[in-house]
């Protein structure tokens, strides 16, 4: 079943054309990895996706609803949630506390109800602590809950930062260069975590650079150059693309 279709969606930023016609379909349960070289518009499409700016023209549809225009917070009220390239989680906060503001999208209690400490909104307070530590627990990051957030290493704050966007209950989860600025050992990390989260039904379109990565995690990939599309496909079909190749390695001249 087709979870996400983008249909010719455009954006220009000026005298730039960022995101050019650009069509592609994700199916529920896979991973989808988006691909090009620096400038080729991947977070641009990200962002178009998750509402954080507006096409200029095309279309966005998610469970056969048109969410191409809405902002942000609608769209995640929908089911896409999103990580980011630089990890932003709450400073002076635990790992644990970062991932309960991860389950608050789908709580019922607003700021005035928890002001006033009413008892239902301690009890979904419980409630919204017990499932965020089951959550860690199930992605083998539970050791990491009392932590506070920015002293963990890169990797871990990563680890946490997808915990919270997946503590949202998305049916998609948009990840944007999760391995940005991760070893090697952190990288397998991610990949490991990033099969669990599609494990638990989620579906993952990614953005990312690390091209191992992205062939070891992924079921289909669209790759973009200067704003357009120029392949969609499996990984085998995507490596042996002579668009992609001159695209990566350069034209031949000899």
């Amino acid at each position: 079943m087709v979870l996400l279709e983008v249909k010719n969606i455009s954006k220009r930023f000026g005298g730039l054309q960022a995101v050019k016609n650009v069509s592609f379909s994700v199916e529920s349960g896979m991973v989808k990895a988006v691909i090009g070289p620096n400038g080729a518009g991947k977070t641009t499409l990200f962002n178009l996706v998750s509402g954080f700016l507006l096409p200029d023209g095309g279309a966005i549809t998610f469970k056969g609803e048109a969410i191409h225009g809405r902002p942000p917070y609608q769209i995640a009220a929908r089911g896409i949630t999103r990580t980011f390239q630089q990890v932003r989680l709450f400073s002076h906060m635990t790992a644990l506390e970062n991932v309960m503001v991860g389950c608050h999208v789908q709580s019922r209690a607003g700021f005035f109800a928890g002001m006033l400490h009413l008892p239902w909104t301690r009890q979904e307070e419980n409630e919204i602590r017990n499932r965020s530590v089951d959550l860690m627990d199930s992605l083998g990051i539970a050791f990491l809950a009392g932590a506070e957030a920015t002293s963990l290493s890169y990797g871990q704050q990563r680890a946490v930062e997808l915990a919270r966007a997946l503590a949202a209950e998305p049916a998609m989860l948009l990840l944007d260069e999760p391995a940005a600025g991760l070893n090697i050992r952190e990288t397998a990390d991610i990949a490991r975590l990033i099969l669990k989260v599609r494990d638990r039904g989620v579906t993952v379109l990614v953005v990312e650079h690390d091209m191992s990565l992205v062939m070891d995690i992924t079921d289909e990939i669209v790759v973009l150059s200067y704003g357009e599309k120029i392949a969609d496909g499996r990984p085998g079909s995507i490596q042996k693309n002579a668009d992609v190749i001159r695209v990566y390695l350069g034209e031949d001249d000899a």
